[in-house]
């Protein structure tokens, strides 16, 4: 499985040029590395921390900041199992996170708090997700 830790220029160029002015929820799937992997030089580089607990500590550093921004865990489910798509995927964290707009969750990534946590979830994840999308009502029915 190839890695997807942090989005390309191309793609958070992409995500900039869309309408700000709105909420957006943003899907996150996420798959843990076994040990995580700090940068040479970093406190917890070489402790053998698990990327679980480096993930904890991702959470717990920015979920203040989050909430400064007006965004919440809308919703978050246990991946049980993958019934379309690789056999060989699956994902430790399965979440949607709400932001009262785009400029929001602009304000958080470059938070100069945000920007020391995420070496927490850089350090963690193997591989993720992220997919930006616009609320909409609910029912029924597909489609």
């Amino acid at each position: 499985m190839l890695g997807h830790v942090d989005p390309t220029r191309v793609q958070f160029d992409a995500f900039k040029a869309l309408d700000r002015d709105h909420p957006i929820e943003m899907l996150n799937l996420v798959r843990l590395r076994e040990t995580a992997a700090y940068p040479e030089g970093h406190a917890l580089a070489g402790k053998g921390l698990s990327g679980a607990e480096a993930y904890a500590s991702y959470g717990r550093d920015t979920a203040p900041i989050l909430a400064r921004l007006g965004g919440a865990i809308v919703w978050r489910g246990a991946f049980q199992s993958m019934l379309i798509g690789p056999a060989g995927e699956h994902w430790d964290h399965c979440f949607v996170a709400r932001y009262p707009s785009a400029h929001a969750f602009l304000e958080m990534v470059t938070d100069p708090d945000y920007r020391v946590a995420v070496v927490h979830r850089q350090a963690a994840v193997r591989t993720s997700r992220l997919i930006r999308t616009a609320p909409a009502v609910g029912g029924t029915s597909f489609g």
